[in-house]
């Protein structure tokens, strides 16, 4: 389960942002706070993994709050959620180490696509003893070593990723779900339904709906013969 601190001087808004981590499996929001004294209180007396973090806040800009919050616990994950779009703030808090920056208004698909790849990586470090540079790639948002002679994919497809799912759905003759790819490649059920999507888009593959014991249709991916 991953603990989550909300810290937004908007209580409609960190509303929001609870709901939206609402749809997120295995996410568990601790406390929604107004301002940086009460974020502080909270880091220090309760477990948490990841705050999400505003700028504007009526007592400290969270800018400074970052830095104080990674002099108590090291080990938080930060994104920051902000309509701030100063280059220097921003500059200073991407220097500061934030998972992630979100410009307000959010947009539920960007947020789940952070949560996701949160989960993901998060999931990855803690299991993993030793990364190899792909993983390092998709972390830091690299494309792949792919020449730039090569056929360019659009963004938030990673041409290795790809070819490895084209691969991998060849060799499965009934065909294959979006959790299920995600199980054979690593990735999480959001990630390999975008590669999937795609390859639909590209007239690769097909998805068909079949039903499963409990009579609930199941969007099935298949090898177009």
């Amino acid at each position: 389960m991953i603990h989550v601190l909300i810290v937004e001087d908007d209580y409609r808004i960190a509303g929001i942002h609870e709901e939206f981590l609402e749809k997120v499996e295995g996410v568990q929001v601790v406390e929604k706070v107004l301002n940086g004294k009460e974020a502080l209180e909270i880091i220090e007396r309760e477990k948490i993994d990841l705050v999400l973090l505003d700028i504007y806040m009526p007592d400290i800009l969270g800018s400074e709050l970052l830095q104080t919050i990674r002099s108590l616990n090291k080990q938080l994950d930060i994104i920051m959620i902000s309509a701030a779009t100063e280059a220097k703030i921003v500059g200073e808090v991407l220097r500061n180490g934030v998972f992630d920056y979100i410009m307000k208004p959010v947009k539920l698909e960007r947020f789940m696509e952070t949560m996701e790849r949160y989960k993901e990586v998060k999931g990855k470090l803690a299991a993993q003893k030793e990364l190899d540079q792909s993983f390092l790639d998709d972390y830091f948002g690299y494309g792949s070593s792919v020449s730039i002679m090569e056929k360019q994919t659009p963004k938030g497809i990673d041409p290795l990723t790809l070819e490895k799912i084209k691969q991998r759905i060849h060799t499965l003759n009934n065909g294959v779900t979006a959790e299920e790819m995600g199980m054979e490649i690593g990735t999480s059920r959001t990630t390999a339904r975008r590669y999937l999507e795609y390859l639909i888009t590209e007239g690769e593959i097909k998805a068909e709906l079949e039903y499963g014991v409990v009579g609930r249709p199941e969007r099935k991916y298949h090898v177009k013969k």
